[in-house]
């Protein structure tokens, strides 16, 4: 019986684009890359202009901004605040790419994934760290919240085996609701290469496809099927097993068995965890929140 041929499965742009940027076939994708050697911190801002380079990359249209952050796994909480300032000041470019800047936005945070698996959880934990504002400006005004530039609520849909719902329909639903301006969007990401793993940060304005890494793929979360601009930020905290053994042994070493294992870090549980106050903490600054 012939083997299945491997598919590399990858949630980050940066990784689908290597082919065509190693061989400078840019025609329709811009790029802008920007090097802080004071704290390692290495970020590349990719954008795809036209349907061309859309359909090469077999991504959307839009921009997708990478920081690669080296030791974001380290217990090293300073180092953690300039990426949060980092990541701040790059969700704060796009928002303003989507709102009237004399506006403070509505923004409805949403943690995708599923908060009993560790490697899934990350965007229920960024959301339990932070700052919620709506209730407070709703009733209270601005001047309670010191510093606010937009309101913030926050919701946790967890995933359809909890729910019998498909994350789309309760997104949808919130949203037709309470009318937010802006989605923005946390989930845990599938990676190619194994030193993406918990050192990356992915910035997109062109919305999510949950699940898509790894092989799971729902209904995409995108401005087409909300009706207002989705953000998603991501990090890869898994590695598909096919993909990995293709790339350290060659593709006729990778077997088909492979392809429902994944790999996750085995101190996993404290990096999920300090990686979430990372990314709160960068939305919180880019929100004007302390």
């Amino acid at each position: 019986m012939e083997k299945d041929k491997c598919k590399i499965r990858t949630d980050l742009v940066l990784e689908t684009g290597e082919t065509v940027i190693k061989n400078n076939i840019r025609n329709g994708i811009e790029i802008e890359e920007e090097n802080n050697k004071k704290d390692n911190i290495h970020i590349t801002r990719m954008r795809i202009v036209n349907n061309k380079a859309s359909a090469i990359l077999n991504r959307s249209k839009g921009s997708y901004i990478t920081m690669k952050v080296p030791q974001m796994s380290e217990e090293d909480e300073g180092y953690h605040r300039e990426i949060s300032k980092a990541m701040a000041k790059e969700l704060l470019k796009l928002i303003n790419t989507h709102v009237k800047t004399n506006e403070s936005p509505h923004i409805l945070v949403v943690g995708l994934g599923n908060r009993d698996a560790t490697a899934d959880a990350l965007g229920p934990m960024v959301v339990s760290n932070l700052l919620i504002t709506r209730h407070i400006i709703e009733f209270m005004g601005y001047d309670e919240v010191e510093g606010a530039k937009a309101v913030v609520s926050a919701i946790v849909p967890g995933v359809m085996a909890q729910t019998g719902m498909d994350t789309v329909e309760i997104i949808g639903a919130i949203t037709c609701r309470t009318k937010p301006d802006i989605l923005l969007v946390i989930d845990a990401l599938a990676a190619r290469h194994i030193e993406r793993l918990n050192s990356t940060i992915q910035i997109t304005d062109t919305g999510i496809h949950p699940g898509s890494g790894v092989g799971n793929s729902r209904k995409e979360i995108t401005q087409k099927t909300m009706g207002i601009p989705v953000i998603a930020i991501g990090v890869p905290t898994v590695i598909d097993t096919e993909t990995l053994i293709h790339d350290l042994a060659g593709e006729d070493k990778a077997q088909g068995d492979f392809k429902d294992m994944y790999v996750t870090s085995k101190d996993i549980d404290e990096l999920v965890k300090r990686i979430s106050y990372t990314i709160s903490e960068g939305i919180n600054i880019c929100m004007g929140l302390k």
